[in-house]
């Protein structure tokens, strides 16, 4: 930890960087009876405190590495780290990205003047195609995260905080990828203030620190979510790793609803949009806020960054009301006779009705999807549930079922009463042409599709729900094209949203 101390002092990143502010989250802080601040790397020039590390490595190279140029593997803000340090430096610069990369981050390690290599649906397959570069040009690869000059200037970030906010601070809430930013920020806090919390913060689909740390060693997730793309890794770093699993008090996570409540908390409070990693922290913070009431200090969350695609707001305004606390889905079944519905809707009081779907079906029953605006959904959901289900509704609380918010929602009122052999498949289709014609050839040409919904979310990859009809005797065959596709899914034919609104 002293060696870390003494790099993080002498790291130089000023060139490029900038000292952020620390700012104060009013609003949030009253309502979660906190003094709460917020390090606004998202005011770096690319927009991110990827900046810090990736100079810090670069400016330290020898004369005869900074001749031959550096490489990297990165969909995003490190990308622009290095682009941007590498045209500050004078050294040339190549970036192997996905394929599927958003062009909007393209562009911008473009405008940097560095040559963009497109390579593979994944990261992984980035990352190889980098480190096989690297070695047929003699070029030097620039980690994301683990590296020691890399860990270090992200350390200057808990220099900052610290001069800024002398009072004590309680913990710091730091998001968790590779782990860079966690090892320089517990490393340089713990050394002087021991007494402070330092807390990783990772999303529930992609907590590979925490999973580590569990373990005792280094793990690979099977797989990722995407929608923090900026966190989304599958195996801690080796140093990252050492250091987090040493220095950090916790390493605890965050579900995509919670996250989007995040950035609209930053929103509410600074006017800025937040990515979705840069928010995770924050998500982190106001997890451990409601766990622990009472307070020995300031907490701190950092806003990792600002690199957000816009037409994923869309996406984030619909699940930020569900991760506040202030929404819930309910499907729920009323009889199918005159004045149900003006009952139910007694039922619900004055409480805001944020989304009504139903359609009409033949029988005695009507299913309705609805949406529920609430004060505080912990405290009021509960006895409204039960006022429902006393007055003999059948309730199914679907506020945490991802293919009812993702698709169901939707879909409503799809039922196909003569189909059998339906089997529904929940993909993430990688954001490039052909994606779906490679589906159809692999697996649409042997089967009857009796269902497809997609809707763009402005990420890197496609959300898609699928039915295909497949008689019980062809479910291997079924089985092997997907495996040979390799599309992540989930087997949704047993969801309950789905066999409610859509199934026989």
């Amino acid at each position: 930890m002293t060696d870390y101390v003494r790099k993080i002092l002498d790291a130089r990143v000023y060139d490029v960087a900038v000292q952020t502010p620390l700012d104060a989250m009013v609003r949030l802080g009253a309502r979660i009876g906190a003094e709460v601040r917020l390090k606004r790397e998202d005011l770096q020039p690319i927009f991110s405190f990827k900046i810090r590390g990736a100079y810090n490595k670069l400016v330290r190279l020898s004369p005869e590495a900074r001749a031959a140029g550096v490489i990297c593997a990165s969909a995003g803000n490190h990308a622009q780290g290095v682009a941007l340090s590498a045209r500050q430096l004078g050294v040339s610069a190549t970036i192997v990205m996905p394929v599927t990369t958003p062009p909007i981050k393209i562009e911008a390690v473009r405008y940097f003047g560095a040559e963009v290599v497109l390579t593979g649906d994944t990261f992984d397959v980035a990352y190889e195609h980098a480190r096989k570069l690297e070695r047929e040009r003699g070029l030097t690869f620039v980690h994301p995260y683990d590296d020691p000059d890399v860990i270090a200037g992200q350390g200057t970030v808990a220099v900052e905080i610290l001069h800024q906010h002398p009072e004590p601070i309680e913990a710091i809430f730091v998001p968790v990828g590779g782990g860079g930013l966690a090892a320089g920020i517990a490393s340089y806090v713990k050394f002087l203030r021991p007494e402070t919390k330092v807390i990783g913060v990772e999303p529930i689909d992609a907590a590979s620190m925490q999973a580590a740390i569990r373990a005792g060693e280094r793990v690979v997730l099977d797989r990722v979510g995407l929608f923090a793309d900026g966190v989304a890794v599958r195996q801690a770093g080796v140093e990252t790793f050492r250091l987090c699993r040493a220095l950090l008090d916790d390493v605890i996570t965050a579900d995509t609803d919670a996250i989007c409540a995040a950035i609209k908390d930053v929103f509410e409070d600074v006017r800025v949009i937040a990515e979705p990693a840069g928010a995770l922290a924050l998500a982190g913070l106001k997890a451990y806020a409601a766990e622990n009431p009472v307070r020995t200090g300031t907490l701190v969350a950092i806003n990792s960054g600002a690199n957000m695609n816009f037409d994923r707001l869309r996406h984030v305004a619909e699940r930020a009301e569900i991760g506040e606390a202030r929404e819930i889905l309910l499907a729920v079944t009323i009889p199918e006779v005159p004045g149900s519905y003006r009952r139910f809707i007694q039922t619900l009081g004055n409480r805001a009705i944020t989304e009504f779907n139903y359609r009409y079906a033949a029988g005695e029953d009507a299913h309705v999807f609805v949406g529920v605006k609430l004060g505080d959904a912990l405290k009021e959901k509960p006895p409204l549930i039960q006022a429902l289900r006393d007055l003999g509704y059948r309730v199914l609380d679907i506020s945490a079922d991802e293919t009812a918010k993702l698709h169901i929602r939707y879909m409503v009122g799809g039922k196909a009463p003569a189909l059998t052999d339906e089997v529904i498949l929940r993909f993430e289709f990688p954001e490039r042409p052909g994606a779906l014609m490679r589906f159809l050839d692999g697996v649409g040409k042997d089967w009857n599709i009796t269902l497809f919904h997609y809707r763009n979310h402005g990420a890197d990859y496609g959300r898609v729900l699928v039915g295909l009809q497949v008689p019980a005797g062809g479910r291997a065959r079924l089985e092997a094209e997907l495996a040979e596709l390799a599309y992540p899914y989930e087997d949704e034919t047993e969801n309950p949203a789905y066999r409610l609104f859509l199934g026989r």
